[in-house]
């Protein structure tokens, strides 16, 4: 239950194994949604165990990520690899099309109203099936109906995101801080860049929040949009239990990480290979075991990157820190795409704080 990334992504990785899929949503495509449209490297290489490659020529490729504020900049790149900005309407598009060339089943268009232990109820008709997903998202239906709703961490902020049609100007993703929240800007084309505004303000606008960022507010001034401003949350969300009896969650409606990290698509990459060997296994258990532990990087990470959001004499310290050394920033970049151990990270969390006393 669900037509975006999450449940394509479980789609084809079940299908692989030889069940039949049937995947049911009440919208019709193309599906969009409101993020960063970003994929890490480790993202693409995700995707890639599922059998979906992801060429560059889908988006833009960026080289690493870059974070500045009030004119002090830091930047490094990827260790082995680029990440990709891809419009989400063209990977659903891709998605969808890998899964029909495997065989998945669609019922676009249509509400799923209950689910059995046996069966599904869809649009008054019933259809057996052995398992059920749930990759309907933040406000899942899926996970209220199995009670699973219990939560061991919640939070909340609030995007949102604007295409604008003009050549990206920077090789990375790049985040501005502000003491009001932080700006995305990720390219997803050769004459397209995707910019996203998040922040603990759920009245906040990307057009009442540009004025922070003067650099970037002038480069955009004069820019196309590429289409209408969208919305939506960024939430922080962790599950006591993904699955009961034969429901399975994936995705956002498993449990999520704050967007800082873009590691969302990741994830479900990660979650998608795991349900579907568990489900080839004819169990759950080893789906939880595996969904808590690939989920600690990224919940680690979000909570050490939130440690600056909100916290200004704090994050310019950091800032001015990283500049002074920009190889630690390489180090956590590379922990955060899983190229480096916990031991480093904290080596270099570590170094930061001495740069920090120094300065």
């Amino acid at each position: 239950m669900g037509g975006g990334p999450a449940g394509l992504s479980a789609a084809i990785a079940i299908r692989r194994r030889g069940l039949d899929v049937i995947v049911a949503d009440h919208a019709v495509p193309p599906i969009d949604k409101a993020c960063g449209e970003g994929i890490m490297p480790d993202g693409l290489a995700a995707a890639l165990e599922l059998g979906i490659r992801i060429d560059e020529s889908a988006g833009h490729p960026f080289r690493g990520i870059r974070f500045s504020e009030d004119g002090l900049s830091v930047d490094a790149q990827f260790p082995g690899g680029s990440g990709l900005g891809i419009r989400r309407t063209v990977l659903h598009r891709l998605l969808i099309e890998h899964a029909t060339a495997l065989g998945v089943d669609f019922a676009w268009g249509t509400r799923v109203t209950a689910i059995h232990q046996e069966t599904a109820s869809v649009e008054g008709q019933t259809i057996r099936t052995r398992w059920i997903v749930g990759a309907d998202g933040g406000q899942s239906r899926v996970r209220q109906w199995a009670n699973l709703e219990d939560s061991t961490r919640h939070s909340v902020r609030f995007g949102f995101r604007r295409h604008y049609r003009m050549a990206p100007w920077s090789e990375y993703m790049e985040i501005h801080w502000s003491p009001r929240g932080q700006l995305y800007i990720t390219p997803v084309g050769p004459d397209e860049i995707c910019v996203v505004w998040i922040s603990r303000d759920p009245h906040s606008r990307l057009e009442a929040a540009l004025p922070q960022f003067p650099n970037v507010a002038a480069r955009l001034a004069k820019a196309a949009w590429g289409g209408s401003e969208r919305g939506g949350a960024s939430v922080t969300r962790r599950l006591s239990a993904v699955y009961r009896g034969n429901v399975a969650l994936i995705g956002d409606a498993s449990g999520s990480v704050d967007a800082v990290t873009g590691e969302g698509l990741c994830l479900l990459f990660q979650q998608a290979t795991a349900l579907a060997g568990s489900l080839a296994a004819d169990g759950l258990a080893g789906y939880q075991k595996e969904h808590r532990q690939m989920g600690r990087r990224p919940a680690f990470m979000a909570d050490f990157l939130l440690l600056l959001d909100g916290r200004d004499r704090f994050r310019a310290r950091v800032l001015r820190a990283l500049a002074a050394r920009p190889e630690l920033f390489g180090g956590i970049l590379a922990a955060h795409v899983g190229r480096s151990t916990p031991a480093a990270l904290a080596s270099n969390s570590l170094a930061v704080g001495w740069q920090m006393l120094r300065g």
